[in-house]
């Protein structure tokens, strides 16, 4: 059964100021569930060309998580609490990314997903798989360039660069199991913002914060984020090339891609999915 809209049954109001609480309402599951879904459909029918430049976009933009972070870090004194504020860095990357609508690969865990577990059909399934290889592969194109545009000497002051240069260990600080674990949870909130999205309206930006610092903070492990900080740091000779293969990007992507499938997009499909049947009844 539908949830009645707020002002819809009133004796006290006419038919304008009911309109108005509707608008003040929040939207029922399952319109957010249409708007997500409608959002993947989108995506997949964009063209090669344009998912790979806005995915080329979204990993370049992705790298200023990584600059703020250490410019803020070279900022601050050496204390136990400056990793709370340092994590507002993390943040702008997907500010940047998610408000310029460019395509994000942990974004399409939960809304390409969704036109799967509706339409059940091999055809999307292909489509879903056509995306996220796409835009993966130019997401992390795209931060491997915004690694190497960071490699030029004096362009930042030489606390920032050293500041960079302990930032980019980060992927690498825990073993294959632990990343797994710490993507899992990223890829759960990431997808868990993008769910929250449609119902937060004005309060977009705030939620985008929220979220990633959250993700930030706790020192979770995202794909595309952390392959800026990773790149740098084969860059500058800290790891080989095959630590960021081995311990980050295949531990980080089962994660991610297990975070946003599982313990939302199919978790949130689940709870709709009864209303979804019965709409197609009564249609």
């Amino acid at each position: 059964m539908s949830e009645p809209q707020a002002g819809a049954e009133s004796p006290h109001l006419d038919a304008s100021q009911r309109e108005q609480a509707a608008d003040h309402s929040t939207p029922h599951p399952l319109v957010v569930h249409e708007v997500v879904r409608e959002e993947g459909e989108a995506a997949m029918g964009r063209t090669f060309s344009a998912l790979m430049w806005s995915a080329l976009a979204a990993g370049m933009s992705m790298g200023f998580s990584f600059l703020v972070q250490a410019i803020l870090e070279s900022a601050l004194p050496q204390t136990h609490w400056r990793h709370l504020l340092t994590s507002f860095g993390y943040t702008i990357g997907f500010v940047f990314v998610i408000l310029g609508r460019q395509q994000l690969f942990t974004e399409s865990t939960l809304t390409a997903v969704l036109p799967v577990l509706v339409r059940r059909d091999l055809k999307t399934a292909v489509k879903t798989l056509r995306l996220w290889a796409i835009v993966l592969f130019f997401n992390l194109v795209g931060t491997t360039i915004f690694a190497s545009m960071l490699q030029f000497k004096d362009v930042f002051p030489a606390d920032v660069t050293a500041s960079l240069a302990n930032v980019a260990r980060a992927p690498f600080a825990a073993g294959f199991a632990v990343t797994v674990e710490r993507a899992v949870f990223a890829g759960w909130l990431i997808a868990l913002m993008v769910w929250l999205l449609p119902s937060a309206r004005s309060a977009r930006l705030l939620t985008i914060l929220l979220v990633t610092y959250t993700v930030g903070v706790s020192r979770l492990t995202h794909i595309i984020a952390s392959s800026v900080e990773a790149a740098y740091a084969v860059m500058i000779g800290a790891v080989p090339v095959s630590d960021y293969f081995v311990v980050f990007l295949v531990p980080t992507l089962i994660g991610n891609v297990i975070g946003g499938v599982s313990l939302v997009a199919i978790v949130n499909h689940a709870a709709i999915a009864p209303e979804i049947v019965d709409e197609r009844r009564r249609g």
